[in-house]
């Protein structure tokens, strides 16, 4: 039983680290791209016409990404006032409810992410010249990553484990 409780945990830890390492690398795309529109514009007066929908697309991704990282270790705004002046089973329903509402949020998210970005599928992006479902679609995917990092706090949280 401890071995399938450590593997799980070592897959989960592949998983946060992945994702943290997905929203850093579209937080240095967007830097990337928006020291280039900032090049072309006032140094080569040569606007690009890509790299502002690129910065876009890659904020937006790194934003929902990063959301799931920030959950997972609790650094949210959460009902700080409420589990300082509480303990035990108060405090573990207080924490229960913020993860059942963090969740319906997330799975919210996750059905009109899917549903717009099925909708945008033929639609170009425009300066780039791909679907515009590759923006819509870091609601759904960053929708189950947030979902599984306020999961994984509620466990840690219930533990006593740091986040």
């Amino acid at each position: 039983m401890s071995r399938g409780i450590a593997t799980i945990q070592r897959i989960d830890r592949g998983i946060a680290m992945g994702v943290a390492l997905a929203a850093s690398c579209a937080l240095a795309i967007a830097v990337g791209a928006s020291f280039w529109q900032v090049l072309g514009r006032f140094v080569f007066e040569a606007p690009s016409v890509w790299s502002e929908a690129l910065t876009r697309l890659a904020l937006v991704w790194m934003v929902l990404l990063g959301c799931s990282v920030a959950l997972r270790r609790g650094a949210f705004v959460a009902i700080d006032l409420a589990k300082v002046l509480t303990s035990g089973r108060v405090r573990r329903s207080i924490e229960l409810v913020t993860l059942l509402s963090c969740l319906t949020l997330f799975a919210t998210l996750f059905w009109f992410g899917w549903e717009v970005a099925s909708r945008v599928r033929f639609q170009q992006m425009a300066g780039l010249n791909i679907s515009m479902s590759w923006g819509y679609a870091a609601l759904p995917v960053g929708a189950v990553f947030a979902m599984l990092g306020s999961i994984v706090h509620f466990i840690q949280a219930g533990k006593g484990e740091p986040s």
